[in-house]
């Protein structure tokens, strides 16, 4: 009987390892048969399909990146697809990796993939881009701009300069071969010289020109032509805008000026601006004897208003005060400063002294008023335009406004030195005849007070303009000026020859009233 047991215990064990070696068994047999379903997958193998016709991928379709479908190499650090695996001759391909080192050249291996503007192969990845929209823009009402990011890169031309812009691999397929000739200035009506501005595809990509030098910042294209000779254009139309444009780049953006007839008397005029708005020094873009590639091309200026910011629409929220301490910054002024009369000091008041029309045809008795009123007067005499009254430059005019408290003057340029005024500085403006309360609010008391500093506005009389003396009180000139707004002959009476004889004893309320202002 114990024989018996050993012998029952022996075949209860070996069933036992016959069921668990079958068991195994069936289960090796069912994982395989379904391992296509839910095997393991690589990232790649997650990327949405790319069809060959470039359209979407279908929806809830099996999607893989296909790298056969790359655009041959183009961007502008490849050679052709013929010169593969060669290196890149020093002197021939300059390139800089940043525009305040200029380097010779670096031996490069070329690929048939295609590289971004840093040498870096892209492969396509449509899932990651977001869709082509056009690059320029031509809908506001003051300003157009084309802005590009990836592949953009400038040339100089005989009649205009242009910018090449290349989309990236993915798109090249898909995307509409376009050019667009734009006015590069925030006041897109005044004739300046033009930029052409070309985004290319797949076919016409051998227009593009080779990369000479490559810049690893942003660049701004913008005219320093067009009315900029006046003072008041030259902040409206581009210091103000190249501001509101390219400041939110925090100094690391080139700037490209073009426009032949103005752009060197502008770069040295405005100088101490421009490099304060970018540590590169500027390019003449028009005279520029390289192509340089950029990774973002801003083309035309961001002006929402006259001599003003729209902070709702300026990146950070940017407004005219901003702009004005940028400017004070800029010219070394002290950043926040008491005004000169809150020492104990007189205050002191600059009367600009026009040298052509809207001028005052008393000058002397002006300045006598101001100085009769408690105010040390400072008379800024014309002698040149704008920045130059007196025949002083930028820095000496900057410092001159700078020690004072006011700032008195007939509607025109010499008043857009309010720019360096000091916070809570009063701009005192003489408003000429023939109903200019509204430009004058316009051009510089709505301006001025975005910068944080007090507007007073004082409307002549009929008898303080020369139109009085010349055509008589019961002329149209005097009686009616809405009928020369009709016309559109306002211009020529109010702005062109309109001159101011100040009637002191009326002025004098109002200078006592500025006075009052500062000692609050």
């Amino acid at each position: 009987m114990k024989a018996l047991g050993n012998i029952s215990r022996a075949l209860l064990e070996s069933k036992l390892a016959i069921g668990l070696f079958a068991g195994v068994f069936l289960a090796s047999v069912i994982f395989f048969s379904v391992s296509p379903q839910f095997g393991w997958h690589s990232p790649n193998d997650l990327l949405p399909e790319v069809p060959r016709n470039g359209g979407s991928a279908p929806s809830g379709s099996p999607t893989k990146e296909h790298n056969d479908l790359a655009p041959p190499p183009v961007n502008c650090t490849t050679e052709s697809p013929a010169v593969n695996r060669t290196t890149e001759s020093p002197a021939v391909n300059r390139t800089t990796e940043s525009p305040s080192v200029t380097k010779p050249g670096k031996d490069k291996v070329t690929t048939n993939s295609p590289t971004n503007f840093t040498g870096e192969e892209i492969a396509p990845s449509p899932a990651l881009l977001p869709p082509l929209k056009p690059i320029c823009d031509f809908s506001d009402h003051r300003y157009d701009v084309c802005e590009m990011w990836g592949d953009a890169r400038t040339a100089s031309g005989a009649n205009r300069s242009r910018v090449f812009f290349i989309p990236p691999p993915s798109q090249l397929a898909t995307a509409n071969a376009a050019t667009w000739s734009v006015r590069s200035q925030s006041r897109k009506y005044i004739p300046v010289r033009e930029v052409l501005v070309r985004s290319l595809n797949l076919s016409d990509l051998h227009d593009a020109p080779n990369c000479t030098v490559r810049r690893s910042v942003p660049a701004v294209v913008f005219a320093v032509g067009g009315l900029t000779f006046n003072y008041w254009h030259a902040f409206s139309d581009v210091l103000v805008p190249l501001f509101t444009t390219s400041r939110a780049f925090g100094g690391e953006v080139e700037l490209l000026a073009t426009d032949p007839k103005d752009r060197k008397w502008f770069l040295g005029k405005y100088g101490r601006v421009l490099r304060a708005l970018s540590r590169y020094e500027a390019v003449d873009l028009d005279a520029d004897t390289e192509v340089r590639c950029y990774p973002h091309v801003v083309v035309g200026l961001r002006g929402h208003r006259d001599f003003d910011i729209d902070p709702a629409r300026a990146p950070n929220h940017y407004d005219m005060r901003a702009f004005r301490l940028f400017v004070r910054e800029a010219y070394a002024l002290p950043p926040t400063a008491a005004l000169p009369c809150k020492s104990g000091a007189r205050p002191r008041a600059m009367v600009i002294l026009r040298g052509g029309t809207r001028r005052f045809v008393n000058p002397d008795a002006v300045v006598a008023a101001v100085e009769r009123a408690g105010f040390d007067a400072v008379r800024m005499e014309p002698g040149g335009s704008g920045g130059r009254l007196g025949g002083m430059g930028m820095d000496a005019v900057a410092r001159a406004v700078d020690a004072c408290d006011v700032l008195v003057g007939a509607h025109g340029a010499g008043l857009t030195n309010t720019v360096f005024l000091r916070t809570g500085a009063v701009v005192l403006q003489v408003v000429p005849w023939g109903k200019m309360e509204p430009h004058a609010e316009a051009f510089f008391g709505a301006p001025a007070k975005h910068m944080g500093v007090r507007h007073v506005a004082y409307s002549i009389a009929a008898e303080e303009s020369t139109l009085y003396e010349k055509y008589g009180k019961d002329h149209p000139v005097i009686t009616d000026p809405d009928a020369f707004y009709r016309n559109g002959s306002n211009a020529r009476y109010y702005w062109r020859e309109q001159n101011i004889r100040l009637n002191t004893t009326r002025f004098m309320p109002t200078l006592e009233m500025v006075k009052r202002m500062l000692q609050e």
